[in-house]
């Protein structure tokens, strides 16, 4: 067969029409997701099938076969992902029988196609064209670039995420195990394919040597805090010592306020109940407004010695817990968690703090959450005495007022 009557297969009626059927059915069906397996994909497979055929000097009506099926070869993957060659050969085969094609050529389109099947084996030569056409890919130039357009589908269609070094990782394994089927296929991909696993090789060096390369200065970003860190630091832990020492003043004043009020309304009760007898207790009106003032200041004293009662957190657990050292929610550092451990735990614990670096700021962080909890409680009871003691001095004014109106 000349050469000339070979090429004009590949625009036969039937093959033509294939080609717009493929073109509507993909724009209308083919999910957006597959950026890989596209009408462009199949169009390249296509192209390169019709060269590897023309090669192998297949007969026009073999190539015509080897063409509808490089055309219906991804079809499937409007339905499926895995497994789609079998849903490919079902949509050929329809369209095929519609188009009245010869049954005894649509079986062996049906044939082809499942030979892509990774599950298969490619037997005859027609087969092995096919499969090398559709993994053409890893012999010719756009090999990078295609490789992550199909990074970025099964990503978005199957939830497969790698990161880049994995990914040239994955790919370079990939093209060193990968072998073209046909005769053909190995003369005409051989040497990009070479040229391919240098790139790639090249490239997973240069991903290794950013990766590593990043990683060196996460952990000097933790082994040798910036200026800015450091002061971050170190102010939070100075505002918070200043609010606590502040809440305890606060709280000392309460108590020492309160305990004087407290002292001279007893002391008052006493004395009157004392020197009057029976005769104070003929007016017991007027110690309704001093009761008042006497639980709103006992009160208002419990709060406040709360607030300033130290409150030390601690983990009970701690000392059974393995990897005390890099539990986030445990700061190793702090009294109330380390004096629960023996130790030797306690050693082992900050030997293994100091190995990881990246922990080195997680004890201070912890830190700071729990004295701002402490601190939280604080100033909550200390806005409770305050409260509690304002609405006592209220009250017992009102009460003074109307015990006055009452005895007028």
């Amino acid at each position: 067969m000349e050469a000339s009557e070979t090429i004009s297969v590949a625009k036969t009626e039937i093959v033509k029409k294939a080609k717009k059927f493929i073109e509507v059915f993909f724009e209308e069906k083919l999910p957006k997701q597959l950026v890989y397996h596209s009408f462009k994909h199949t169009a390249t497979t296509v192209k390169e099938a019709a060269a590897l055929g023309q090669a192998a000097g297949l007969s026009a009506t073999d190539l015509e076969m080897l063409l509808l099926a490089a055309w219906f070869h991804d079809t499937g993957y409007t339905e499926v992902y895995d497994g789609h060659e079998y849903r490919s050969m079902a949509i050929a085969e329809q369209w095929l029988t519609e188009q009245s094609y010869p049954p005894e050529r649509i079986a062996v389109v049906k044939d082809l196609i499942k030979a892509t099947h990774r599950d298969e084996t490619c037997e005859t030569e027609m087969q092995k064209l096919l499969m090398d056409a559709d993994m053409s890919s890893l012999g010719r130039e756009d090999f990078l670039s295609n490789a992550e357009i199909l990074r970025a589908e099964w990503e978005a269609a199957l939830g497969k995420t790698y990161s880049t070094p994995e990914w040239a990782e994955y790919q370079l394994d990939f093209l060193l195990t990968f072998k073209f089927l046909s005769d053909t296929g190995k003369e005409r991909y051989k040497e990009q394919l070479k040229d391919n696993i240098k790139a790639q090789r090249k490239q997973l060096k240069k991903t290794e040597k950013k990766a590593k390369k990043k990683d060196k200065e996460a952990t000097d970003t933790f082994a040798e805090p910036k200026r800015g860190v450091e002061t971050m630091f170190r102010t939070t832990y100075s505002n918070h010592m200043k609010l606590s020492d502040m809440a305890d003043k606060k709280a000392n004043m309460m108590i020492s306020l309160n305990a004087v009020i407290m002292s001279v309304i007893i002391t008052y009760l006493g004395a009157k109940s004392t020197a009057l007898g029976p005769a104070f207790t003929k007016n017991p009106i007027l110690t309704v407004p001093m009761g008042i003032l006497l639980a709103t200041a006992l009160g208002s004293v419990v709060s406040a010695i709360l607030s300033a009662q130290p409150d030390v957190t601690s983990f009970k657990w701690l000392s059974r817990s393995p990897q005390v050292a890099t539990n986030r929610r445990v700061n190793l550092l702090f009294f109330g968690n380390f004096t629960k451990l023996n130790l030797d735990d306690f050693q082992g614990g900050m030997n293994e703090l100091m190995r990881q670096k990246e922990k080195l700021y997680t004890n201070m962080v912890t830190d700071i959450y729990y004295l701002g909890e402490v601190l939280a409680r604080k100033y909550r009871l200390l806005r409770i005495s305050y409260t509690i003691f304002m609405v006592g001095l209220i009250l017992t004014t009102i009460s003074f007022g109307i015990v006055l109106l009452y005895k007028m």
